[in-house]
């Protein structure tokens, strides 16, 4: 997977909130094999981390840290933190925010629109949350975002890929660009499907910090979506409606 020209090896990206404890996040993110994971600044300056042993876990698994701009409604508070970011965590990369719907945490695609173009304008590099609407891609495209990030469905919701031929027409409309299903996953067989759509990856959370075992379903995760870009790569066999026998006819014994 290439972000901003460089090479990535794992199409599998994690969320670091809400695990029951440092020490299971870090098996996780091992188990994972990822090798990006976002923070939420907004939520690291309250204090819900803890502290500096949650930087001292994320050093020594040796991923890279996303940071984002989650919980942020509005353009300026965006931007703000973004740049309040960019500082902290020493990287131009920034997965972008705007919240414009309370009830599904849809992204507010005009305000994201902006935003984009004012970081893009300042050097960042963007990573959109959006939708799979695609009259909203060509505008984040034109501003100079190069990841576009949509939504499987709302935030947290596992309900999976609730719009398939959206996300189908939107790999087809920007074969060049890296786009990775965020949000909605809830189960393996969702990060799969994203895969075998030809998307480039899959950034998840809550589906593995909430599981009974979120270890054992880091490692499901990863082989969910190794298995779906093998399979998309596999030219995979389209539906039909008519059934077709596997067994061919030829050959078969002729009774009188």
């Amino acid at each position: 997977m290439e972000i901003y020209g460089e090479t990535i090896g794992s199409r599998l990206m994690l969320g670091t909130a809400r695990y029951p404890s440092p020490e299971i996040l870090k098996e996780a993110i091992r188990a994972s094999g990822a090798e990006i994971v976002t923070v939420s600044l907004r939520r690291e300056a309250a204090g819900e981390r803890a502290g500096q042993k949650f930087w001292d876990i994320i050093r020594e698994t040796g991923v890279r840290v996303l940071p984002n701009t989650a919980g942020c409604h509005s353009v300026r508070q965006a931007v703000t933190t973004a740049q309040m970011a960019r500082e902290v965590f020493g990287t131009n990369w920034i997965k972008l925010e705007v919240i414009g719907d309370e009830d599904t945490l849809q992204p507010d695609l005009f305000g994201l629109v902006e935003a984009t173009r004012i970081l893009s304008d300042e050097g960042f590099q963007v990573l959109a949350y959006t939708t799979e609407d695609l009259v909203a891609a060509d505008r984040l495209v034109e501003v100079g975002c190069r990841v576009l990030m949509p939504w499987g469905s709302p935030i947290g919701s596992a309900r999976g890929l609730n719009n398939v031929y959206g996300l189908r027409a939107m790999r087809a409309r920007f074969p060049e660009l890296t786009l990775i299903v965020d949000a909605g996953i809830g189960v393996p067989s969702h990060a799969a499907q994203a895969m075998e759509l030809g998307y480039e990856g899959v950034l998840l959370s809550s589906a593995v910090a909430l599981a009974g075992d979120p270890v054992a379903m880091a490692r499901a995760f990863k082989l969910s979506v190794e298995a779906g870009r093998l399979a998309f790569g596999a030219d995979p066999l389209e539906p039909r409606d008519m059934a077709e026998p596997s067994t061919p006819v030829l050959g078969q014994a002729v009774l009188a």
